[in-house]
């Protein structure tokens, strides 16, 4: 019996996001998923970008009987690792591209800070960091369901929520990261680009 599990988020927005990263990814590299959840985003990505090795992982095991399934026969993806951003960085993994989608909002805020640490250890300057999700924006209308669905995440965990995208940027700026392109996406989405651009001294 197959072991992928389903997501209809996933399947629904991987292809939007492709189109998106045709644009941003390198000719060659290295690209680190973090939270690859059931697997079906670097699958995708994978099969559309052969030229890159993909590095999927998650904060735990739970998900690796899915990722390898739905992995299975791509012989640019290597398997799944553990990476909690909480924990630190890995001294000895490495990547052009961090990928990151629907986690920051299902997560304490020090998660988003721990995934740029993260991403500032791992990239080389000129790295990108893209990240993919809802996010709140001043002078912006929020879409009611992005509301309804922030009040559902706070409900759930009140450390959780949707967050204003330029505290995310201030964050980032902190780590040593400037944002150079933000992309509107179907279901009141985004994607953001950050270029790690000032490696933090200590």
């Amino acid at each position: 019996m197959s072991q992928r599990r389903f997501s209809v988020a996933c399947e629904r927005n991987r292809e939007p996001i492709r189109r998106v990263l045709a644009r941003w990814l390198p000719d060659r590299g290295r690209v680190l998923e973090v939270s690859s959840g059931t697997g079906q985003h670097v699958a995708h990505f994978a099969e559309a970008f052969a030229q890159l090795r993909w590095m999927p992982s998650d904060r735990s095991d739970a998900d690796f009987d899915s990722i390898r399934a739905w992995t299975e026969g791509l012989d640019n993806v290597d398997p799944p690792r553990v990476v909690d951003v909480l924990d630190s960085p890995d001294e000895h993994l490495s990547a052009d591209v961090v990928f990151n989608a629907n986690m920051i909002h299902i997560s304490p805020f020090e998660t988003t800070s721990g995934l740029f640490r993260w991403a500032a250890h791992v990239l080389p300057a000129g790295g990108q960091l893209i990240l993919y999700g809802p996010y709140f924006e001043d002078g912006v209308e929020t879409a009611p369901s992005n509301l309804a669905f922030d009040v559902s995440l706070r409900q759930r965990d009140p450390s959780w929520g949707i967050r204003r995208r330029e505290d995310v940027d201030d964050l980032g700026a902190a780590h040593g990261f400037v944002r150079r392109e933000r992309v509107e996406m179907p279901a009141n989405n985004l994607l953001l680009r950050y270029l790690f651009a000032t490696p933090i001294a200590g």
